[in-house]
């Protein structure tokens, strides 16, 4: 039985029943013909009391975003509390409107009470988006490797200038802080075992650990996380941004792939690029221990590098360099998967930025642990 709430226009009828508001709409619903119907369909709806909305569209002739618009104020009625609808008489194109503007409208206040297992909902959640995330990013990785096989069949149809380009904005570019920050994080490690070691008489042994420290662990973790940083959030910016301008479907539509255009120069510069920067960081690293070690416990560099040759050697040097290909392809797997995955928006942009950095870190360090572990069980 209809309640006594019912108002009729020429373009609209409102009636409630059973606490759901019924919306018939008439006519055309253009932005230059509801400019009288705005106003008085918003009147009409406060005095209505109801928790969801039928609109019927069986004699709506014509419709655009504007009287989409207006329409979707009725789900206005339940602040508070999300107001169901439904759409009744409709082609699907009025329906994919209709729900579009809907869906980008903020109509509702969320006042709900947190609930005690709320926080286990969004455990599982959260689970089930790092479990999805891992499976994409290891069938792009499969992907890869499909393209790098190719491509050392065909090295000819490698774009070489573009790998060129793109070594000197990864490694090029970031020689200057990359030096600046292992300098200083070789400095620190060297002041800390002075002061350690100077209580036990072993201030020697200051040198062992700046060079295992920084040979093994330090200068590739730092290198890493800077083009982490650096560069794999402009590899998800830069593609993120073709994507959203509907460039790589253009790619697709001439022919070409997008692996093959953006993905692997990308990855090749990287695996090139980042061994040369772990280099130089370690260079960087161990030039500063062996400065202060000149400066605090008067150990010449000539007895720095001996002590340096002899108890640290070469092994550390290739255990920390052999690591780098592998952080370099993570990297860059990582980055461009989240561009080519951007849907679109701004916010999506950013979203998929910020999910690069962080994952392209987390995966640098896990993987890191993981050589550690494999190192150690091989007695290197």
């Amino acid at each position: 039985m209809l309640s006594n709430f019912n108002t009729i226009s020429d373009k609209y009828k409102l009636s409630i029943k059973d606490k759901v508001l019924l919306v018939d709409v008439f006519g055309s619903w253009t932005i230059k013909d509801i400019d009288n119907v705005a106003s008085k369909f918003q009147v009409d709806l406060e005095s209505m009391d109801y928790s969801s909305v039928e609109y019927n569209f069986s004699k709506l002739n014509n419709l655009d975003t504007a009287g989409a618009f207006i329409l979707c104020q009725a789900l206005k009625g339940n602040i508070g509390d999300k107001c169901e609808w439904e759409i009744y008489g409709s082609d699907k194109a009025y329906y994919t409107l209709m729900e579009l503007v809907i869906g980008s409208t903020s109509f509702f206040i969320n006042d709900k009470k947190r609930r005690w297992y709320d926080i286990l909902s969004n455990i599982g959640k959260a689970t089930e988006r790092f479990f999805n995330e891992f499976v994409e990013t290891l069938a792009f990785l499969g992907q890869f490797f499909m393209v790098f096989s190719n491509f050392i069949l065909r090295p000819h149809k490698v774009r070489w200038k573009s790998v060129v380009s793109l070594i000197e904005e990864i490694g090029l570019n970031a020689v200057p802080i990359v030096i600046t920050l292992c300098f200083f994080v070789g400095a620190v490690i060297a002041y800390m075992g002075v002061n350690l070691l100077a209580a036990f008489g072993a201030s020697i042994f200051m040198v062992d650990l700046v060079g295992i420290s920084v040979l093994r662990e330090l200068a590739p973790i730092i290198v890493a996380v800077l083009v982490a940083g650096r560069s794999n959030s402009a590899f998800t910016a830069q593609i993120g941004a073709m994507k959203m301008r509907q460039e790589i479907d253009a790619l697709k539509v001439i022919g070409l792939d997008a692996y093959e255009t953006l993905v692997f120069p990308r990855a090749l510069a990287c695996i090139i690029a980042l061994p040369i920067l772990t280099f130089l960081g370690m260079i960087s690293g161990i030039f500063s221990g062996m400065l202060i070690a000149w400066m605090t416990m008067d150990i010449s560099p000539i007895l720095f590098l001996a002590r340096l040759s002899e108890s640290v050697g070469i092994e550390s040097f290739w255990v920390g360099l052999v690591k780098t290909p592998f952080f370099a392809i993570v990297i860059a797997i990582i980055g461009c998967r989240q561009g080519l995955a951007v849907s679109g928006s701004v916010e999506s942009l950013g979203s998929r930025t910020t999910q690069s950095v962080v994952q392209s870190i987390f995966a640098v360090i896990t993987l890191n642990a993981i050589f550690a572990i494999l190192f150690y069980q091989m007695g290197v």
